[in-house]
């Protein structure tokens, strides 16, 4: 249906006054991506080349490689896997400096790593913390009084499927490079075959024999000499015969005496 003529006519009057979308991109937008991309395109007057940048040249000190052993300072301590996860000792460390705490720690999954053990943690436990009241003063300068506070941090890292005697080398090795100013505390757990009670009572019967000669002169110190050449006139006395065994016991026992004698 046709619009009427007064219709029409205003219709084209307002078209002429109001562009549509397709009058403002070529108006407006059309000569301003042109010159943006005018801005973007190279001189007619310089010859310009694209030219690929170049890596510097490495020197003999880039090309050398660390070792593994110092690479490894900079990346997180490696650890071994445990098969069974039975715990075999726990260690517990404590200091007054976090930094400390850490670095201490660090070493000691490291080195629990060269030797052979599965190693977990470090666990943060809850913090000691410790204040004390001091009065600065006597008498009637109590309230003047001053606090103090201490706090120590902990750290645990447990040892799982270790062999005893690893865990002690790895322990002793802790403490001979042990960090100033942590503290160390170590449980450790051995487990035995059924029956170890009969190995005990074995050893114990060896040490017996051992210990009975010991035992046998407690309390006397040195043997006496009388006892020693008592020993020696018997068995003197088991050797010859008997007749010229106590005559030779009668002379030693007269000239025990007479030494005896003389001396007072």
């Amino acid at each position: 249906m046709n619009a009427p003529p007064l219709i029409r006519s205003l219709r084209r009057a307002a078209q002429a006054q109001m562009p549509t979308a397709k009058c403002v991109w070529q108006q407006v937008m059309r000569p301003a991506q042109m010159r943006f991309e005018g801005s973007l395109a190279p001189s007619s007057t310089e010859n310009q080349t694209a030219v690929a940048p170049t890596a510097p040249e490495k020197t003999a000190a880039d090309k050398v490689r660390m070792p593994r052993a110092v690479q490894a300072l900079y990346l997180a301590p490696l650890r071994r896997e445990c098969e069974y996860g039975v715990p075999s000792a726990d260690l517990q460390l404590r200091s007054y400096s976090k930094r400390g705490l850490e670095l201490f720690s660090d070493f000691a999954l490291r080195a629990a790593y060269y030797l052979g053990l599965p190693a977990f943690g470090p666990v943060p436990l809850p913090r000691i913390t410790e204040r004390w009241t001091v009065p600065r003063s006597h008498f009637i300068f109590k309230k003047s009084q001053e606090n103090f506070e201490r706090i120590t941090m902990r750290r645990l890292i447990q040892i799982r499927d270790g062999h005893p005697e690893t865990v002690q080398v790895w322990l002793a090795f802790l403490q001979k490079h042990a960090y100033p100013g942590v503290g160390m505390k170590a449980n450790m757990w051995e487990f035995d075959k059924l029956g170890v009670s009969k190995d005990m009572d074995a050893t114990a019967e060896g040490a017996k024999e051992l210990l009975e000669p010991q035992w046998a002169h407690f309390g006397q110190g040195k043997v006496p000499t009388s006892l020693a050449k008592a020993k020696a006139l018997e068995e003197l006395f088991k050797k010859e015969e008997h007749a010229d065994a106590v005559e030779r016991i009668k002379d030693e026992i007269i000239s025990m005496r007479q030494k005896y004698t003389s001396g007072l």
